[in-house]
């Protein structure tokens, strides 16, 4: 029998669009903006499996004047909390200084309590008697609405307020404050603002967009599900084959898998031919509910921290930069078709 080798590369990338930043990404960047002088504290919002590409440089060109927490969140969903977990975790937190990075579950009451306790310390700082403004902010769909429904939760019993989906988007425009703590010694609590969304202007890496879209970060209608799918093919089989072994043997061939997925789960169309769109985004949905491994996309190495600057760079720069890049892109594709 041979010897199954994975994919050593993701090779497909040529289709692969690099943009998602919509009206109200642009919208609600301005309204953020516009509330800062009434913050005392952003909580920054990034998928934990994604610690690199679910960074928006936007953020801290726009709301770098205030202090910020940042949230990673999904942990249960890319670490096995082994030690090689850990040390990633340390050097996630040398990247952030001199900001604090906490890494959050929002099934875990353990780690929302570290968010609670984080908010608390830094409300007693201020001198303010009329209670603790904070911001949450982050990419689409990382999970700020389920961090605010959960730290309401944990704190005061309440139920949800916020509307959360299992797609980017639910959260349009920029929320009113909610309280999240009781007051104490006579000021007011703890308020958070929900705020919808925000992309990078450009994502000039096509594999970083892929991240992006496997972890749910665009709508499953912006690349080809199928693509996705086989981008999360390419990661299980460096993981471990077995992962999806109760539908095929290990294969590179995406189509194998969801041929198997279909008739499997009876997502066939006429002629009992396999609908390898409904199968695929079947596939990524375990994976993105925690069903098929827990593990981290980007590369997190000491290495990479003298190449995180760049990599910042790559990941948005400034809106001018941005726009001037994507203009540039056009007119080199509009080159190259004419």
């Amino acid at each position: 029998m041979a010897i199954f080798v994975p994919r050593q590369a993701y090779d497909h990338l040529s289709s692969i669009p690099r943009s998602y930043f919509l009206g109200h990404h642009a919208a609600g960047l301005s309204k953020m903006k516009g509330l800062l002088a009434s913050i005392d504290l952003v909580v920054e919002c990034r998928d934990y499996r994604t610690p690199l590409v679910s960074r928006n440089p936007l953020f801290e060109q726009n709301l770098g004047e205030r202090p910020r927490l940042i949230v990673y969140t999904k942990q249960d969903l890319g670490s096995k909390f082994s030690s090689e977990d850990k040390k990633r975790e340390e050097i996630i937190r040398k990247w952030d200084a001199p900001s604090t990075s906490l890494f959050s579950d929002v099934k875990s009451r353990n780690a929302i309590r570290s968010i609670l306790d984080f908010t608390r310390s830094h409300a007693q700082t201020s001198s303010s008697l009329f209670g603790t403004r904070l911001m949450v902010v982050g990419m689409p769909n990382v999970g700020k609405s389920s961090l605010l429904n959960a730290l309401r939760n944990v704190s005061l019993g309440k139920k949800k307020v916020a509307q959360t989906g299992d797609q980017p988007g639910v959260t349009r425009k920029v929320g009113t404050s909610v309280k999240i703590l009781e007051g104490e010694h006579g000021r007011e609590g703890a308020y958070l603002i929900d705020t919808p969304g925000v992309f990078v202007p450009y994502v000039p890496d096509a594999e970083s967009m892929l991240k992006l879209a496997l972890c749910g970060n665009v709508k499953d209608t912006v690349i080809p599900p199928t693509t996705i799918a086989d981008y999360l093919l390419y990661h299980l089989n460096l993981q471990d084959p077995k992962l999806y072994n109760h539908y095929c043997e290990p294969t590179n061939d995406i189509f194998v898998v969801l041929e198997a997925l279909a008739r499997k789960q009876g997502r066939l169309k006429k002629g009992g031919l396999p609908d390898f769109e409904s199968s695929a985004l079947q596939f990524v949905q375990r994976w993105r509910g925690g069903q098929m491994g827990a593990f981290v996309l980007d590369k997190v190495t000491e290495e990479a921290l003298a190449e995180r600057g760049r990599m910042l760079e790559m990941m948005g720069g400034s809106m001018n930069q941005a726009r001037k890049t994507v203009k540039q892109l056009r007119k080199d594709a509009y080159l190259v078709d004419t």
